[in-house]
């Protein structure tokens, strides 16, 4: 068991996240602290080492457990499992949306919280973290590494897509929704059906566009809703 973990814990709900962390401690896990909302969750991974997150799914107000999901996926990468006491059929389809490392119902007890919290610790241990992510496209007759924080956006071109970098354009023979496979849990969102963006490439956010820089790209309709809700907001 990775005993050395830490963990923060993400719920509204004083005497439940007592009890999670009364169980952590005595299975040798390090609480780095504990929150009951999404932007205060935010806040702690900036400047503290997180190894896991636990969510409430149902914190209240407009940013719950899913959308801090959303937010870690882009901005940290971090695994992190839900908790819930029940699931609707649109909760659940959002909460699927971001990729959990895994679920734990309410009232749960204690075999089941630190199974699962050792199940995706384990998991996680070997998964290379995204400073190391590379991604290999052909390029005359070599392949070309691409660290997936250099690509700022990639482009549909029928067939095949463009990938722009930070020092030039790639061609590849994959559907953007191919390459949005592969960048899955990267940071990477659609911004239009024919746009895939570095979520933290984006400097700013017009009526209909968004800007990396200098560059322009068209956010679709049907977009910008989710592009929208998932945006830290002052």
């Amino acid at each position: 068991m990775n005993t050395a973990a830490t963990i923060l814990i993400v719920e509204d709900e004083p005497i439940i996240a007592d009890d999670i962390a009364m169980i952590l401690e005595r299975n040798g896990y390090t609480i780095s602290e504990i929150v009951d909302n999404s932007l205060d969750a935010l806040d702690h991974l900036e400047s503290n080492p997180v190894d896991l997150l636990l969510l409430d799914v149902n914190i209240e107000g407009d940013r719950d457990g899913i959308w801090l999901a959303n937010q870690v996926n882009r901005q940290f990468q971090k695994p992190f499992i839900f908790l819930t006491s029940y699931y609707d059929k649109n909760t659940l389809s959002r909460a699927q949306e971001t990729h959990p490392w895994g679920y734990i119902v309410k009232p749960y007890d204690e075999g089941d919280l630190v199974a699962n919290i050792h199940l995706a610790l384990s998991k996680n241990k070997s998964k290379p973290t995204p400073s190391e992510e590379k991604f290999f496209v052909r390029d005359k007759g070599e392949l070309k590494a691409i660290e997936t924080n250099d690509i700022l956006y990639a482009e549909s071109d029928n067939n095949y897509s463009n990938i722009f970098a930070q020092d030039r354009k790639y061609v590849v023979t994959h559907t953007l929704k191919s390459v949005e496979e592969k960048l899955q849990g990267k940071g990477f969102m659609r911004s239009h059906k024919s746009y895939l963006v570095n979520f933290r490439k984006i400097s700013s956010i017009s009526e209909g566009y968004l800007f990396i820089g200098e560059i322009k790209i068209p956010v679709g309709r049907s977009y910008r809703e989710n592009l929208l809700k998932d945006l830290s907001i002052l």
